[in-house]
């Protein structure tokens, strides 16, 4: 479990490797940049040292270029993940002054934007591969408010999550907390939850 913020968003981290592995192929990003933040979940392909390897490059691409729009972010990660195993990735960027966040979904890492008032919003996974096969690109925008909260989970998380009711946690209690109770056991495991906290204009 990992806390971690910045001045609009309070953020938790929960990852588990596959038994037997050193290390995970599931690797996030949470990174200010002028106007926001930036929010990511990368899962290499497979598990191990390979599958960390090609996370790495995604996620430093990411860092190196946060303020850019999602697609171009994750064209300069597909390029630069070519010689790599590739990965999957969702991104959300979060604009601070216009109170919203950008979201895009590249492969299986699901999303889930639950809203201060209940209502719920599911990130739209197209199929592909960054470094492989790039689907066509397209994000959607989204209004958020203060208390907006956004969970991130790649594939060895199971699609309960989706269902999670109680969201009142601060966001590593609440990580941790879906990544043992839907953890699959069979594929590196990661959930990220970000609880939006710019006040709206």
């Amino acid at each position: 479990m990992e806390e971690l913020s910045t001045q609009f968003v309070d953020s938790g981290v929960a990852t588990v490797p596959l038994g037997g592995e050193s290390e995970s192929g599931d690797q996030h990003l949470i990174q200010r940049f002028t106007d926001g933040v930036l929010v990511a979940v990368v899962d290499g392909l497979g598990h191990g040292a390979e599958a960390a390897d090609a996370a790495r490059i995604a996620v430093q691409t990411l860092r190196e270029h946060a303020g850019e729009s999602v697609i171009a972010l994750a064209r300069r990660c597909h390029r630069n993940l070519q010689h790599s195993r590739g990965a999957v990735m969702s991104l959300a960027c979060f604009n601070a002054f216009e109170s919203t966040m950008t979201w895009m979904g590249i492969g299986n890492v699901g999303g889930l934007l639950v809203r201060a008032d209940g209502t719920r919003e599911v990130l739209l996974l197209r199929s592909g591969v960054i470094g492989g096969a790039l689907p066509a690109l397209q994000a959607s925008v989204l209004p958020v408010l203060r208390g907006d909260t956004l969970i991130l989970a790649t594939d060895g998380v199971g699609d309960g999550f989706y269902d999670e009711t109680n969201i009142s946690d601060p966001p590593p209690q609440l990580a941790d907390r879906i990544l043992k109770t839907h953890s699959k056991g069979t594929d590196d495991a990661m959930v990220l939850v970000a609880h939006f906290l710019a006040e709206t204009s």
